[in-house]
């Protein structure tokens, strides 16, 4: 089993930056990590569903939970795993369909990742 510093670095490595959360993580409970990269992993990775697709399907779950934060985060690991910008707008019309306007608001700083 991997130690955590190691996890740490694997998940920084394929998202293109540390979420805020993996520090909290670290310092609290580090085993935790691992688990989370097993989860971490099959989110980031090509399986029936390409990494794209489910990169966007988080970035729908998390703006339907209006978590700025999450928004952000998730932008980036899109930008990082090459989503367009169009895939990005599109996937944006269905968070507006499915969960409104308040979840489209909540995409407000990711969205600026965009220019």
């Amino acid at each position: 089993m991997a130690d955590h510093k190691t996890v740490t670095e694997s998940i920084e490595k394929k998202m293109g930056f540390k979420p805020q959360i993996l520090e909290t993580l670290e310092e609290l409970d580090p085993d935790f990590l691992t688990k989370y990269r097993r989860c971490d992993g099959k989110l980031l990775s090509d399986g029936a569903l390409p990494a794209k697709t489910k990169i966007l399907m988080a970035l729908a779950v998390v703006a339907s939970k209006q978590c700025e934060a999450c928004t952000v985060a998730q932008m980036k690991s899109a930008l990082n795993h090459g989503v367009t910008k169009e895939e990005i707008m599109e996937a944006m019309e269905v968070i507006f369909i499915t969960s409104g306007a308040p979840a489209v608001a909540a995409c407000r700083e990711a969205l600026k990742l965009l220019k």
